[in-house]
């Protein structure tokens, strides 16, 4: 029996990325269970989510930010298959849903990752960075190195069993989840070596130097959450790892 997946998309405020977003995975090839989960929205999120028939659950209530609404979404799905797509990313072709469910045809599998690129916000088509992933190695993560969340899919069953996000990591919340499930409980990974999703320039951590500062003190604490010992440098070279992707543009 193949594995299904169920996507979760978080919203607020979406009405001007969203309809690309939804676009993108009605044409995928392998249809997911797609579940919105809108912080109460006052534009036309939900009637967008509503207009596309392939979305199969649509929650519309206050929460207490993204990653509370991912979790309410992970709560909330019936899939073997987990992935999470923002409402202003959209999946870069129709077959990547196809390739995830190839790679968990191999039941000891645990989750993949791909490849993915920034695009400029107004502007869709046009590439201003590319985040090449690479093969998975754990000890990475000492180096600076992370998948990019986007591409992150992960099996149903590693949720049950080592929890989903904690809340009071703020922006490094998808960075402590995956230091937990990838490095502190070692689960399996394998890189799919395309561009899976294509992200809009922008993120609330590196906003400012600020909030980059205040990310890099939360990405500490994610490593001592877990009870794991980065080198002196590994938060350090995290953020200037960014630098190729300007340089790498596909």
């Amino acid at each position: 029996m193949a594995n299904s997946i169920s996507l979760i998309t978080a919203t607020f405020n979406s009405a001007t990325t969203l309809r690309l977003c939804l676009s993108s995975v009605s044409s995928q090839r392998v249809v997911p269970e797609h579940i919105i989960i809108d912080g109460a929205s006052t534009d036309e999120t939900v009637g967008i989510a509503r207009s596309f028939p392939h979305v199969s659950t649509i929650i519309s209530e206050p929460d207490n930010g993204i990653y509370d609404a991912m979790n309410k979404g992970i709560a909330t799905s019936s899939g073997d298959i987990i992935g999470i797509l923002n409402s202003d990313d959209f999946y870069a072709n129709p077959d990547v849903l196809a390739s995830v469910a190839r790679i968990f045809e191999n039941k000891s599998i645990d989750s993949c990752y791909g490849d993915l690129a920034y695009v400029d916000s107004v502007d869709t088509g046009r590439i201003t960075r590319y985040w090449k992933s690479g093969p998975f190695n754990y000890r990475n993560f000492f180096w600076g190195w992370m998948p990019p969340h986007p591409t992150f899919f992960v099996r149903r069953s590693v949720y049950e069993k080592h929890g989903m996000f904690k809340l009071n990591f703020g922006s490094a919340s998808d960075y402590e989840l995956m230091l937990r499930l990838l490095v502190k409980h070692r689960i399996t990974s394998t890189y799919i070596p395309e561009t899976m999703v294509r992200m809009r320039a922008g993120g609330v951590s590196n906003f400012s130097i600020i909030n980059r500062l205040k990310a890099n003190r939360m990405d500490r604490s994610a490593w001592q959450e877990n009870g794991l010992r980065p080198y002196p440098w590994t938060t350090y070279l995290k953020p200037v790892s960014k630098i190729s992707q300007f340089i790498m543009k596909g």
